[in-house]
């Protein structure tokens, strides 16, 4: 039996409908794209984040073969720009034998990698045909790759195993699994759990992964604009992490083994004047963004939020990140200008950095003359809404 337009959220599914053993016959899951407000490049250092669940999805339709084969039909890579839609139903497809072996053709094997961890955690894998859309754009630091990867983990699961897709921080674990760490990258968790998760949340890396929502109203709005700009994610995690990890370990012979170690005791900053200049810069930029990301969490945390200084705060973690770590662009770099000109409280790149997407906070008075300011430069913008995480619809 069916239940018709019955939205199950992860972190609360009731299963108040007839089905077959195990999991769904028909299904369709969605999960949403993020926006990282506070922690770019601090989670791989244990350190914290705060990011927010925005209204661009990645969803699924699927239904259960008698085989075991996987067949996949994504939109096109073709269709990257901010807000574009599959209007021409342009799909990709793509054939998996899930009963075999499978041997991963290139570091970004995802549809394979999603099968061998799931295989590897125990779930007993049914064939499926899948129908994968997106609203979210490519290669933007907006989580396409994150959020095709833990929507495709929970599609899977959810067919042979309810119970066990149910858990948003389960399928999080997994689909950073399938996407970082069956070959070998440099990605931190952040997305995954900020995705799974929807709604704005902090996420503490420092012992595990520790997410708390927080429920906070803010009254201003995040417009989100486009530098049309490709950005080479793994180059630019290679160039900001392991600098910075090369740093630590050289301040180990200090007693200092974490950039939260500086802000528990600042006496400890003289110490990085013994590394190079590289080293210095990468360490003092995650040193500032450390100390704003813990006080912008006692702001949001209270639920009086100053929407000024909440932009300055903004503002300051994208300087560290383009002086800092050094991973801004000019085109960026003059789009939040115009943005602030323009009336926005402040803003930052969003993502891994190197190009992609960026946005401001701004007061919603100001947003469509900020809109038109972005699009007059020749730039997509667009204002986004907070949304919810992963969901599962049976169907």
């Amino acid at each position: 039996m069916k239940q018709e337009n019955q939205t199950e959220t992860l972190g609360a599914l009731c299963f108040n409908v007839i089905m077959i053993f195990g999991g769904y016959d028909m299904l369709k899951v969605s999960t949403p794209s993020r926006i990282c407000l506070f922690g770019e490049h601090q989670d791989y250092l244990g350190l914290e984040v705060i990011a927010s669940g925005i209204n661009l999805r990645f969803s699924t339709r699927a239904e259960k073969r008698d085989d075991m084969l996987l067949h996949i039909k994504i939109r096109d890579k073709s269709i990257s720009e901010l807000g574009a839609k599959n209007t021409d139903n342009k799909y990709e497809e793509y054939t998996i034998d899930m009963s075999g072996d499978l041997k991963y053709e290139n570091n970004r094997d995802y549809f394979k990698s999603i099968v061998n961890v799931l295989k590897k955690e125990g779930f007993p894998l049914v064939g499926a045909d899948v129908i994968m859309d997106s609203e979210i754009p490519i290669g933007k630091g907006m989580c396409s790759s994150t959020t095709m990867v833990l929507v495709l983990t929970t599609t899977l699961a959810a067919l042979c195993d309810r119970d066990r897709a149910s858990d948003p921080k389960l399928m999080a674990k997994l689909a950073w699994k399938a996407e970082v760490e069956e070959f070998n990258e440099p990605g931190g968790m952040m997305d995954q759990y900020a995705s799974a998760l929807g709604g704005l949340v902090h996420i503490d890396f420092s012992d595990g992964v520790v997410p708390e929502k927080l429920d906070v109203d803010l009254k201003g709005c995040f417009i989100l604009f486009d530098s049309l700009q490709q950005k080479d994610t793994i180059k630019v995690l290679g160039d900001s992490k392991y600098p910075t990890q090369e740093g630590l370990k050289e301040l180990e012979q200090y007693g200092i083994h974490s950039i939260r170690d500086f802000y528990e005791n600042p006496e400890l900053e003289k110490y990085v004047d013994t590394l190079d200049e590289l080293h210095q810069r990468k360490i003092r930029a995650n040193i500032d963004n450390y100390r704003i990301q813990r006080e912008a969490l006692e702001m949001l945390s209270t639920g009086n939020v100053d929407d000024e200084k909440l932009g300055e705060l903004l503002s300051r973690q994208h300087k560290n990140l383009r002086d800092g770590l050094q991973i801004s662009t000019p085109i960026i770099d003059k789009v939040l200008e115009t943005a602030i000109q323009n009336g926005a409280y402040g803003g930052k790149f969003n993502g891994s950095g190197g190009g992609g997407c960026m946005y401001c906070y701004a007061p919603v008075g100001k947003a469509e003359q900020i809109v038109k300011a972005v699009n007059d430069m020749g730039y997509p913008a667009m204002v986004l809404k907070q949304d919810k995480g992963v969901t599962i619809t049976d169907c």
